[in-house]
């Protein structure tokens, strides 16, 4: 049947997480901690080896430094091409925010890789709650494990937004299955403020929302508001740029548009098929993709919430759908934390040697393409 999210009663719990909350994901933020910091520790090797400084590749590289030009000054508005508009505006806040209002002589870089390593955890514990709301507490460690030793986890604990983003999606999602709507809409919009693909958290609320609107008005409201946050940024800059599609045409100026999945098509051919000696990282980033359309199938044929399938349905349709480079849509489909329940179910169900063996390989696995991926790819993650 289809699923209906639990409404709340005047003597349910609160809106944030009930006592005792934490200490019942204490093991899953114990199993991503120690997964993240074996990455860690692989990665601080790997790179002494090679000559670098572990702190500047996960704080000062890539797009990190954008959000880092962004906290520090802002967006340039003026310039025919203001390139940074394209990326959304509550991470380099946070971080200017936090530049402010913490004592000490804490850089920027350091703080946007704290706030990272923070919502990290944060993510973690959001990931876990979905999960044992659905299969139960090992279902839900397993997840946050699977989610620490994604192939590109490595984004986790870097000046980047992943964390953040997975985070507000993780506790948007929990928030909307126990029919706690002001926290989902709230973190909704937060997360339209985070990424792109904001959208698709948006998505999600907005359709349980609105199934629920005849049991309960503050789902309606939820629905409606939920978008805000995406809408907003993407309006400010249809203002700055002087044209109703200004957030878009600066994405088409980056490389990114919507395709409806021709490039991806190309590329999978490309990578897999055609190619004597493809790059290892992007044969690595196509079957990430091909799992993840395998996932959704499970996902869809598991009968999952609703919600989660709106969700990973629209990310993958973003990603998938996109015509922009093809390197980074692994990291742009981390997020996707759901995909992997069926994952999760299965090791949850197995035998404790064969769990164990199968979270020790994805972590160990984890931990060496993140090495690669930032010590060997000589591109973005």
């Amino acid at each position: 049947m289809p699923y209906v999210p639990t409404p709340r009663t005047p003597a349910a719990a609160p809106d944030v997480p009930e006592r005792g909350a934490l200490r019942r994901a204490a093991p899953a933020l114990f199993g991503f901690l120690a997964v993240r910091l074996l990455g860690l520790a692989v990665l601080a090797r790997w790179a002494h080896l090679r000559g670098h400084g572990l702190w500047p590749l996960l704080a000062r590289t890539w797009d990190s430094l954008w959000y880092l030009d962004i906290a520090g000054h802002g967006y340039a508005t003026q310039p025919s091409f203001p390139r940074n508009l394209a990326f959304f505006p509550l991470f380099p806040g946070l971080v200017r925010l936090l530049s402010a209002v913490l004592p000490g002589n804490a850089s920027p870089a350091s703080i946007a890789l704290g706030l990272a390593v923070v919502c990290s955890l944060a993510a973690a514990w959001g990931v876990f709650a979905v999960g044992d709301r659905l299969h139960g507490r090992r279902t839900g460690t397993v997840l946050a494990v699977l989610w620490g030793a994604s192939p590109v986890a490595a984004v986790e604990w870097m000046g980047y937004t992943e964390s953040l983003f997975t985070a507000l999606a993780a506790w948007a999602l929990y928030a909307v299955l126990g029919g706690r709507w002001a926290w989902a809409a709230g973190l909704a919009v937060a997360a339209g403020l985070t990424r792109p693909t904001g959208l698709a958290v948006a998505a999600a609320v907005g359709v349980a929302g609105l199934l629920a609107a005849r049991r309960e008005r503050r789902a309606l409201a939820a629905a409606l508001t939920a978008p805000l946050g995406w809408l907003g940024y993407v309006g400010w800059v249809a203002l700055v740029r002087g044209r109703w599609d200004g957030y878009f045409e600066v994405q088409r100026r980056w490389g990114n548009q919507w395709d409806g999945g021709a490039v991806t098509l190309r590329a999978l051919r490309r990578h897999l098929v055609h190619s004597p000696s493809p790059p290892f990282f992007l044969t690595v980033v196509s079957v990430v993709l091909l799992l993840s359309a395998a996932l959704y199938v499970c996902c869809v044929a598991d009968r999952q919430p609703l919600p989660l399938l709106v969700f990973t349905g629209v990310l993958l349709l973003v990603v998938l759908g996109s015509g922009g480079v093809w390197f980074p849509r692994a990291r742009f489909l981390l997020p996707g934390f759901p995909l992997l329940l069926p994952l999760a179910v299965g090791v949850a169900r197995a035998r404790w040697h064969v769990a164990a063996l199968v979270l020790t390989g994805a972590a160990l696995s984890s931990a060496w393409l993140g090495g690669h991926m930032l010590l060997v790819w000589d591109g973005a993650p």
